[in-house]
């Protein structure tokens, strides 16, 4: 459970970091992916993009 925890955490901190450029081929749009502001800021949660990128890394890793 906790390697999950870990593995949530680095994806939302790298799709945070990439996301000008995951937002050029339509990721951080997708149905699940929450965009709002609060305390005069605008907060992204990308939980669907992260869900999707997790299935294709998986994916990806079950080949190597």
């Amino acid at each position: 459970m906790i390697r999950w925890i870990i593995v949530i955490f680095l994806a939302l901190m790298l799709i945070n970091w990439f996301s000008p450029l995951l937002q050029r081929i339509g990721f951080g749009r997708l149905p699940g992916d929450l965009r709002f502001k609060a305390f005069g800021r605008e907060w992204f949660i990308p939980l669907t993009t992260t869900i999707v990128l997790s299935l294709v890394v998986g994916v990806i890793s079950k080949f190597i």
